[in-house]
C-alpha cells in the first residue's frame, strides 16, 4: 500500500482545505507505457467509482485510481522542495529495514 509521509500529508491538507467535504488528492495513471507510466495528480472533490481511499476520516485523503493503486503499492508519496522554494510531490521507493 502507498505510504504518505507527514510532509506530503501537510501539502495535501493545504491543497484540499479549500474543497468541500471529502476533497482529496487523486492519482491516476495517465500514460501506461510499460515501465514509463506517468501519473496525473489532481484535487478531486470525492473519489471516483473504483478508487481506493487512503487517509483517516479527519485527515488528508488520497484517492487512487485502480491502475495507480497497483503501480504505487510499494511506494512512498513525499514532497520535495526545489531551489526556487517550490514544492512538488515525488513518488519514491519504500525503504525496507
Amino acid at each position: 500500500m502507498l505510504t504518505v509521509t507527514e510532509a506530503a500529508a501537510e501539502a495535501i491538507t493545504a491543497l484540499t482545505s479549500q474543497g468541500e467535504g471529502e476533497a482529496g488528492l487523486r492519482l491516476a495513471v495517465q500514460n501506461a507505457d510499460g515501465e514509463s507510466a506517468q501519473l496525473a495528480l489532481s484535487v478531486a472533490p470525492e473519489p471516483a467509482d473504483g478508487d481506493s481511499v487512503l487517509g483517516a476520516e479527519e485527515g488528508p485523503k488520497v484517492f487512487l485510481e485502480p491502475q495507480a493503486a497497483a503501480l504505487l503499492d510499494d511506494k512512498v508519496l513525499d514532497v520535495q522542495e526545489d531551489e526556487a522554494g517550490g514544492v512538488a510531490f515525488a513518488v519514491l521507493p519504500q525503504h525496507t529495514s
